[in-house]
């Protein structure tokens, strides 16, 4: 099945200005060069490149929009260039556009390194931390910068460590499920607007917006501020997505999944993320309904997955010559629904008729409503 796609990423605008004048580099940096440009050169990748083979003439690979570092063993190449070549080497190399260059080592360069930056246009500055250490916090600061970013209406829920993201249509009761979660003892992230952004290897974190942080709108009671009500430990800043829960109105004509065999996915940020449809209707417990899903996906990272075992096991005891086939005096408790052509369970239908209901058979297997999984009558 194709998954369901939110809205497309946000791209933030980031200038060599912002990143060299941010509060949260972890580097001290001064400006050597082509100061005025700044704020007109774009980063726009999260990674640094180190220039190398670009001083000998060769450009090939060079990414003008990433941010370029001079290390020692570049600094020490140039040293051995006569000042001619030094200057033609530069001169190459801010050619290609550069959005910046920073030299590490707190060394200072040779003037061609800051001559041909000013009358190219270039920003060039020093750290006073080595290159691993530089690198270390730009790639910091960019991951951070940089992330791709959505937003969506929805509400964010922390289930026993779980992220649940809650999606719906306005007014089908994501707050209230919400706030019968808090009750329980779960953590509320964000109400209405939930800003996404992406993090490496392949994450996605949410966050409330800043004027809605722990509050949450209830139709008929208005505005409450969990975090006064419930307590400190009642909202968390920030939490991963790790489900997603579309909940959708009770359709007698609609098929529902009853066995959970085949998962979908809602893309966000280009991340497929599991998602859960669940059908609301009256006295539907979503509270109770919204914590199993949420254990049940603990479950799932933990390698098991329940509905798969269940028909492997039942595969296996109809499976003639394997051991653990129920005897024939005592029948094998199936759901009367079950799609064994699709499944691939050898069964015999007329058995289970005959051997009518047991008395210890779960009532989940009752069909209520003629409603049933694809496929039933």
């Amino acid at each position: 099945m194709t998954p369901r796609t939110s809205r497309q990423p946000q791209m933030p605008r980031l200038t060599t200005a912002d990143l060299v004048n941010d509060s949260m580099l972890g580097v001290k940096l001064g400006l050597l060069a082509g100061g005025h440009a700044a704020s007109e050169r774009l980063v726009t990748h999260p990674r640094v490149q180190k220039t190398g083979l670009a001083l000998v003439g060769h450009g090939y690979g060079v990414v003008p929009t990433r941010v370029q570092i001079l290390g020692e063993t570049e600094i020490s190449f140039l040293a051995t260039l006569p000042d001619e070549k030094k200057h033609e080497a530069m001169r190459f190399f801010y050619g290609l556009g550069l959005s910046c260059v920073i030299v590490t080592g707190n060394n200072r360069p040779h003037v061609s390194v800051i001559e041909e930056a000013d009358k190219l246009g270039v920003p060039v500055y020093l750290s006073e931390s080595r290159s691993s250490r530089t690198i270390n916090a730009i790639h910091a600061l960019l991951d951070e910068r940089l992330a791709p970013r959505a937003s969506l209406h929805g509400v964010l829920v922390d289930i026993f460590t779980v992220g649940v993201l809650i999606l719906g249509k306005s007014g089908i009761g994501k707050s209230e499920c919400a706030l019968e979660l808090i009750m329980r003892g779960h953590r509320l992230v964000a109400d209405d607007v939930v800003h996404c952004d992406w993090r490496p290897p392949g994450l996605v974190f949410g966050v409330p917006d800043s004027r809605l942080a722990h509050h949450l709108e209830i139709r008929g009671l208005g505005i409450l501020d969990v975090k006064e009500i419930f307590g400190i430990t009642s909202t968390r800043e920030r939490k991963r997505i790790d489900l997603v829960v579309r909940l959708v109105e009770w359709n007698e004509e609609e098929e529902y999944e009853r066995l959970g065999i085949d998962d979908e996915y809602h893309r966000l940020l280009e991340v497929p993320i599991r998602e859960v449809t669940v059908p609301v209707r009256p006295a539907r417990d979503l509270g109770a309904i919204l914590e199993i899903a949420a254990r049940n996906e603990l479950l799932r990272r933990r390698g098991v997955n329940t509905s798969k075992d269940f028909i492997e096991r039942l595969r296996t005891s109809r499976r003639p010559g394997v051991g653990g086939e129920a005897p024939a005096h005592i029948p094998v408790p199936v759901p009367s629904y079950l799609d064994v052509t699709t499944h691939e369970v050898a069964w015999d239908t007329n058995e289970r008729e005959e051997s009518g209901p047991l008395s210890g058979e779960s009532h989940a297997w009752v069909m209520r409503g003629g409603v049933g999984p694809k496929g039933s009558k």
